[in-house]
């Protein structure tokens, strides 16, 4: 019988924005409601970031906290993982939820050129968010742009301060960093499995790139696909 996959939906992401499509949810409610949609629909992870009142990027806490009691509420046992990453966010603020205790939150591990900006992530910054989501008990998902960013994580879990058991996520699509090329999936998981050998991974696809990378990672037996608006708008 064939493993169980888990859904992952990014409902809003930092970017996405009404006028782009105006089902992108950009308030708390709206969060809630789309993340319920997706629950009833088989979604079992949701991964988020929130927005302030004119659409931008937030790290406000209490925005965090009032959409993860709300999923909790109307979504009971539905996985949430909070981001301490996106454009716009002061890198100080990007782990000030954290004390909320998510299940789990993305860690990037490592700067990568986006199409009009550097996402810039820092050592020391890299190792605080570790430190945090340690002291909070929360599981880190470690986003993966390029393949150094794997051997920074190495470096985490030899520090201890991730565990030999991370959920790693592929980021394929976005221009300037990994292309969606199946031969480089194929590279960054035999990595992955070599450096880790418990962790447990998806591939998320970016724009025009979504189901197929999806359909690459369920052949390769992922424990877990991401879908939704953050990373394809259409």
């Amino acid at each position: 019988m064939p493993e169980p996959c888990i859904i992952a939906v990014a409902i809003t992401g930092s970017l996405p924005r009404k006028e782009d499509n105006p089902a992108v949810p950009i308030s708390v409610a709206e969060q809630i409601e789309s993340t319920q949609e997706a629950f009833e629909a088989g979604a079992s992870l949701v991964h988020i970031h929130v927005r302030n009142d004119d659409q931008s990027s937030s790290s406000e806490p209490t925005r965090f906290a009032a959409v993860q009691a709300g999923v909790r509420r109307h979504c009971p046992g539905m996985i949430v993982q909070f981001s301490t990453g996106g454009r716009g966010r002061d890198p100080a603020a990007r782990g000030s939820a954290l004390y909320l205790k998510p299940d789990m939150a993305s860690l990037s591990t490592g700067s990568v050129n986006f199409p009009s900006i550097v996402y810039e992530n820092h050592p020391a910054l890299i190792a605080d968010l570790a430190t945090a989501m340690k002291a909070n008990g929360v599981l880190p998902e470690i986003e993966i742009f390029d393949l150094s960013h794997l051997h920074t994580a190495r470096r985490l879990a030899d520090a201890g301060l991730i565990g030999e058991r991370p959920h790693i996520q592929f980021v394929m699509g976005v221009q300037n960093a990994l292309p969606a090329e199946e031969r480089l999936l194929d590279a960054l998981l035999g990595e992955a499995k070599f450096l880790f050998p418990q962790s447990t991974w998806t591939a998320a696809g970016i724009g025009r790139n979504q189901t197929i990378v999806m359909e690459w990672a369920l052949a390769r037996g992922a424990d877990a696909v991401r879908t939704g608006l953050e990373d394809n708008i259409r």
